[in-house]
Protein backbone atom coordinates (compact mmCIF):
# COMPACT_ATOMS: atom_id res chain seq x y z
CA UNK A 1 0.00 0.00 0.00
CA UNK A 2 1.30 3.44 -0.92
CA UNK A 3 1.36 6.43 1.71
CA UNK A 4 -1.34 8.97 0.69
CA UNK A 5 0.52 12.25 0.06
CA UNK A 6 -2.33 14.45 2.60
CA UNK A 7 -1.63 11.53 5.78
CA UNK A 8 2.37 12.71 4.94
CA UNK A 9 1.22 16.25 5.16
CA UNK A 10 -0.35 15.58 8.53
CA UNK A 11 2.59 13.70 9.63
CA UNK A 12 4.64 16.71 9.08
CA UNK A 13 2.15 19.10 11.21
CA UNK A 14 2.59 16.71 13.88
CA UNK A 15 6.29 17.17 13.62
CA UNK A 16 6.04 20.35 13.90
CA UNK A 17 4.25 20.55 16.90
CA UNK A 18 4.56 17.58 18.50
CA UNK A 19 0.78 17.57 19.24
CA UNK A 20 -2.20 15.97 17.36
CA UNK A 21 -4.08 18.94 18.78
CA UNK A 22 -2.03 21.71 16.95
CA UNK A 23 -1.35 19.99 14.20
CA UNK A 24 -5.50 20.05 13.64
CA UNK A 25 -5.66 23.16 13.88
CA UNK A 26 -3.07 24.42 12.05
CA UNK A 27 -4.64 21.89 8.89
CA UNK A 28 -7.96 22.75 9.56
CA UNK A 29 -8.94 19.19 10.92
CA UNK A 30 -10.07 17.52 14.52
CA UNK A 31 -8.17 15.80 16.55
CA UNK A 32 -9.36 12.08 15.74
CA UNK A 33 -8.61 12.68 12.11
CA UNK A 34 -5.50 13.53 12.64
CA UNK A 35 -4.65 10.38 14.61
CA UNK A 36 -6.85 8.66 12.01
CA UNK A 37 -4.95 9.77 9.53
CA UNK A 38 -1.49 8.69 11.53
CA UNK A 39 -2.35 5.21 12.05
CA UNK A 40 -3.45 4.81 7.83
CA UNK A 41 0.37 6.47 7.34
CA UNK A 42 1.40 3.80 9.53
CA UNK A 43 -0.36 0.91 8.00
CA UNK A 44 0.35 2.35 4.71
CA UNK A 45 4.26 2.11 5.66
CA UNK A 46 4.47 -0.85 7.91
CA UNK A 47 5.66 0.49 11.45
CA UNK A 48 5.12 3.26 14.11
CA UNK A 49 5.68 6.87 12.96
CA UNK A 50 5.63 8.75 16.11
CA UNK A 51 6.50 7.56 19.36
CA UNK A 52 5.66 9.49 22.57
CA UNK A 53 7.49 11.87 24.39
CA UNK A 54 7.69 13.97 27.81
CA UNK A 55 6.93 16.82 25.52
CA UNK A 56 4.42 15.34 23.10
CA UNK A 57 5.22 13.35 19.95
CA UNK A 58 8.45 12.39 18.82
CA UNK A 59 9.63 11.10 14.96
CA UNK A 60 10.68 7.60 14.89
CA UNK A 61 13.49 6.39 12.42
CA UNK A 62 10.65 5.79 9.92
CA UNK A 63 8.76 8.90 10.88
CA UNK A 64 11.55 10.86 10.30
CA UNK A 65 12.22 9.54 6.64
CA UNK A 66 8.45 10.10 6.04
CA UNK A 67 9.04 13.49 6.99
CA UNK A 68 11.71 14.18 4.28
CA UNK A 69 9.39 13.37 1.67
CA UNK A 70 6.30 15.14 2.96
CA UNK A 71 8.35 18.19 2.53
CA UNK A 72 9.17 17.44 -0.62
CA UNK A 73 4.83 17.29 -1.14
CA UNK A 74 4.75 20.27 0.66
CA UNK A 75 7.37 22.02 -1.44
CA UNK A 76 5.86 20.98 -4.71
CA UNK A 77 2.01 21.65 -3.19
CA UNK A 78 3.90 25.52 -2.48
CA UNK A 79 5.10 25.69 -6.28
CA UNK A 80 1.17 25.71 -7.57
CA UNK A 81 0.12 28.95 -6.17
CA UNK A 82 -0.94 31.94 -8.01
CA UNK A 83 0.61 32.01 -11.78
CA UNK A 84 2.82 34.75 -12.15
CA UNK A 85 4.34 35.02 -8.63
CA UNK A 86 6.84 32.14 -7.44
CA UNK A 87 5.58 31.06 -3.41
CA UNK A 88 7.49 32.39 -1.10
CA UNK A 89 9.25 29.72 1.16
CA UNK A 90 9.71 31.54 3.95
CA UNK A 91 6.25 30.77 5.64
CA UNK A 92 4.75 28.84 8.71
CA UNK A 93 4.87 29.06 12.33
CA UNK A 94 8.75 28.39 13.42
CA UNK A 95 8.87 27.87 17.40
CA UNK A 96 11.95 28.46 19.40
CA UNK A 97 12.83 29.34 23.27
CA UNK A 98 15.43 31.77 24.50
CA UNK A 99 16.17 33.91 27.56
CA UNK A 100 14.11 36.85 28.45
CA UNK A 101 16.77 39.24 27.68
CA UNK A 102 17.99 37.19 24.77
CA UNK A 103 14.37 37.03 22.87
CA UNK A 104 12.95 40.71 23.92
CA UNK A 105 16.38 42.51 22.47
CA UNK A 106 18.01 40.56 20.09
CA UNK A 107 14.89 37.98 18.97
CA UNK A 108 12.29 39.76 18.35
CA UNK A 109 13.84 42.41 16.36
CA UNK A 110 15.29 39.71 14.53
CA UNK A 111 11.65 38.43 13.57
CA UNK A 112 10.02 41.70 12.77
CA UNK A 113 12.49 42.27 10.05
CA UNK A 114 12.41 39.01 8.78
CA UNK A 115 8.39 39.66 8.34
CA UNK A 116 8.95 43.09 6.66
CA UNK A 117 9.76 40.64 3.64
CA UNK A 118 8.05 37.75 5.08
CA UNK A 119 4.70 38.19 6.00
CA UNK A 120 3.61 34.48 5.84
CA UNK A 121 5.86 33.84 8.78
CA UNK A 122 4.76 33.49 12.22
CA UNK A 123 7.31 33.05 15.18
CA UNK A 124 6.43 31.75 18.60
CA UNK A 125 9.08 32.66 21.23
CA UNK A 126 8.77 30.67 24.68
CA UNK A 127 10.83 32.81 27.32
CA UNK A 128 12.79 30.44 29.62
CA UNK A 129 16.22 30.19 31.28
CA UNK A 130 16.92 26.61 31.31
CA UNK A 131 19.66 24.21 29.75
CA UNK A 132 19.17 22.61 26.48
CA UNK A 133 16.48 19.67 26.10
CA UNK A 134 17.48 16.36 24.94
CA UNK A 135 13.94 15.56 23.14
CA UNK A 136 12.96 18.52 21.30
CA UNK A 137 9.42 17.49 19.75
CA UNK A 138 7.39 20.53 18.14
CA UNK A 139 10.33 22.69 19.18
CA UNK A 140 12.76 24.22 15.84
CA UNK A 141 15.42 26.79 17.80
CA UNK A 142 16.71 26.82 21.23
CA UNK A 143 18.98 29.67 22.38
CA UNK A 144 20.91 29.03 25.62
CA UNK A 145 23.38 30.48 28.27
CA UNK A 146 26.59 27.75 27.95
CA UNK A 147 27.73 24.96 26.00
CA UNK A 148 24.86 22.51 25.49
CA UNK A 149 25.41 18.83 26.06
CA UNK A 150 23.04 17.40 23.58
CA UNK A 151 22.25 14.30 21.54
CA UNK A 152 20.87 13.96 18.08
CA UNK A 153 20.81 17.58 17.69
CA UNK A 154 22.96 20.46 16.20
CA UNK A 155 24.61 22.83 18.33
CA UNK A 156 26.99 26.04 17.41
CA UNK A 157 28.01 29.24 19.50
CA UNK A 158 25.80 32.69 18.62
CA UNK A 159 27.87 35.14 20.57
CA UNK A 160 28.99 36.23 24.13
CA UNK A 161 27.06 38.65 26.66
CA UNK A 162 28.45 40.49 29.90
CA UNK A 163 26.92 40.64 33.28
CA UNK A 164 27.92 42.77 35.92
CA UNK A 165 26.85 44.49 39.24
CA UNK A 166 24.45 47.17 38.93
CA UNK A 167 22.63 49.52 41.62
CA UNK A 168 20.13 52.36 41.50
CA UNK A 169 22.00 55.30 41.88
CA UNK A 170 19.32 56.33 44.35
CA UNK A 171 19.86 53.21 46.34
CA UNK A 172 23.71 53.84 46.68
CA UNK A 173 22.86 57.83 47.37
CA UNK A 174 20.76 55.86 50.56
CA UNK A 175 23.30 52.88 51.35
CA UNK A 176 26.73 54.23 49.97
CA UNK A 177 28.60 52.67 46.82
CA UNK A 178 30.75 49.64 47.84
CA UNK A 179 34.69 49.77 47.11
CA UNK A 180 35.65 46.48 47.00
CA UNK A 181 34.39 42.94 46.44
CA UNK A 182 33.84 42.39 50.45
CA UNK A 183 31.89 45.66 51.01
CA UNK A 184 29.40 43.62 48.58
CA UNK A 185 28.76 41.19 51.48
CA UNK A 186 26.68 44.65 53.22
CA UNK A 187 24.49 44.79 50.69
CA UNK A 188 21.41 42.49 49.42
CA UNK A 189 21.41 40.15 45.73
CA UNK A 190 19.15 40.96 43.34
CA UNK A 191 19.20 38.18 41.06
CA UNK A 192 17.87 34.59 40.21
CA UNK A 193 16.09 31.84 42.71
CA UNK A 194 18.99 29.76 43.61
CA UNK A 195 16.56 26.59 44.24
CA UNK A 196 15.44 27.07 40.79
CA UNK A 197 18.62 27.86 38.63
CA UNK A 198 19.19 25.35 35.99
CA UNK A 199 22.13 27.42 34.36
CA UNK A 200 25.73 26.21 36.19
CA UNK A 201 27.05 28.98 34.18
CA UNK A 202 24.62 31.56 35.61
CA UNK A 203 26.26 30.99 39.60
CA UNK A 204 28.63 33.61 39.21
CA UNK A 205 27.74 36.28 41.86
CA UNK A 206 26.66 33.21 44.43
CA UNK A 207 30.30 32.36 43.65
CA UNK A 208 32.07 35.17 43.62
CA UNK A 209 30.37 36.71 46.61
CA UNK A 210 28.89 34.01 48.77
CA UNK A 211 28.22 36.06 51.31
CA UNK A 212 25.66 38.21 49.57
CA UNK A 213 22.08 37.34 51.14
CA UNK A 214 19.53 37.39 48.78
CA UNK A 215 17.28 39.92 48.43
CA UNK A 216 14.80 39.58 45.44
CA UNK A 217 15.04 36.72 43.61
CA UNK A 218 13.14 35.51 40.46
CA UNK A 219 13.07 33.22 37.22
CA UNK A 220 12.98 36.72 35.42
CA UNK A 221 15.94 38.80 34.29
CA UNK A 222 13.21 41.92 33.59
CA UNK A 223 12.54 41.52 37.46
CA UNK A 224 15.84 41.78 38.51
CA UNK A 225 16.32 45.00 36.65
CA UNK A 226 13.09 46.58 37.83
CA UNK A 227 13.51 45.33 41.45
CA UNK A 228 17.46 46.94 40.84
CA UNK A 229 15.89 50.31 39.78
CA UNK A 230 13.13 50.05 42.43
CA UNK A 231 16.26 49.85 45.38
CA UNK A 232 15.94 46.59 46.11
CA UNK A 233 19.29 45.50 46.36
CA UNK A 234 22.44 45.32 43.62
CA UNK A 235 21.56 43.30 40.92
CA UNK A 236 23.60 41.00 38.84
CA UNK A 237 22.66 41.79 35.57
CA UNK A 238 23.23 41.23 31.83
CA UNK A 239 25.13 44.53 30.60
CA UNK A 240 23.01 44.98 27.57
CA UNK A 241 19.87 45.35 30.00
CA UNK A 242 21.50 47.64 32.80
CA UNK A 243 23.43 50.14 30.83
CA UNK A 244 19.89 50.81 28.78
CA UNK A 245 19.25 52.53 32.24
CA UNK A 246 20.44 56.12 32.95
CA UNK A 247 19.17 55.54 36.83
CA UNK A 248 21.81 52.15 37.37
CA UNK A 249 25.16 52.90 37.98
CA UNK A 250 27.86 49.34 36.88
CA UNK A 251 29.71 48.64 40.01
CA UNK A 252 33.25 47.09 40.18
CA UNK A 253 33.34 46.60 36.60
CA UNK A 254 37.26 45.59 36.95
CA UNK A 255 35.93 42.54 39.44
CA UNK A 256 32.77 41.74 37.45
CA UNK A 257 32.55 41.03 33.98
CA UNK A 258 31.63 37.79 33.80
CA UNK A 259 31.66 36.69 29.95
CA UNK A 260 29.18 33.98 28.73
CA UNK A 261 28.16 32.13 25.48
CA UNK A 262 24.91 32.28 23.75
CA UNK A 263 24.26 28.76 22.02
CA UNK A 264 21.63 27.90 19.54
CA UNK A 265 20.73 24.33 19.61
CA UNK A 266 18.67 22.84 16.47
CA UNK A 267 16.52 19.30 15.54
CA UNK A 268 18.61 17.85 12.76
CA UNK A 269 15.75 17.90 10.47
CA UNK A 270 14.97 21.47 11.05
CA UNK A 271 17.40 23.46 8.84
CA UNK A 272 15.67 22.13 6.01
CA UNK A 273 12.71 24.34 6.34
CA UNK A 274 13.88 27.77 4.46
CA UNK A 275 11.18 29.23 7.44
CA UNK A 276 13.52 27.99 10.12
CA UNK A 277 16.53 28.61 8.07
CA UNK A 278 15.72 32.16 7.57
CA UNK A 279 15.07 32.76 10.84
CA UNK A 280 18.31 31.10 12.43
CA UNK A 281 20.15 33.50 9.85
CA UNK A 282 18.13 36.71 10.97
CA UNK A 283 19.13 35.66 14.62
CA UNK A 284 23.06 35.22 13.65
CA UNK A 285 23.00 38.52 12.13
CA UNK A 286 21.37 40.34 14.36
CA UNK A 287 23.60 39.24 17.30
CA UNK A 288 26.37 40.03 15.04
CA UNK A 289 25.02 43.56 14.74
CA UNK A 290 24.77 44.09 18.66
CA UNK A 291 28.24 42.75 19.74
CA UNK A 292 28.76 45.70 21.38
CA UNK A 293 25.58 46.53 23.20
CA UNK A 294 26.17 42.51 24.42
CA UNK A 295 29.75 43.26 25.88
CA UNK A 296 28.42 46.17 27.72
CA UNK A 297 29.91 49.39 28.15
CA UNK A 298 32.28 48.86 30.98
CA UNK A 299 30.99 50.91 33.51
CA UNK A 300 30.92 54.70 34.21
CA UNK A 301 33.74 57.33 35.27
CA UNK A 302 32.00 57.27 38.75
CA UNK A 303 31.96 53.44 39.42
CA UNK A 304 34.75 52.60 42.49
CA UNK A 305 36.98 50.00 41.01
Amino acid sequence: MEANPDDLLVLLAVSRSAKFTTAAQVLGLNHTTVSRRIAALEKALGGRVLSRAAGGWELTELGAQAVVVAEQVEAAVRALGPSGRPPDPVTGVVRMTATDGFSAYIAAPAVAKLRRDHPGLSVEIVTVTRRALQQRSGLDIEVVVGEPQVHRAEAFRLGEYVLGMYASRSYLAENGTPDSVEALAAHPLVYFVDSMLQVDDLDAPRRLVPAMRDGVSSTNVFVHVEATRAGAGIGFLPCFMGDRHEDLVRLLPGHFAERLPYWMVLRPDSMRRPAVAAVVQAVRDEVAARRAMLLGRGGTPSVAE
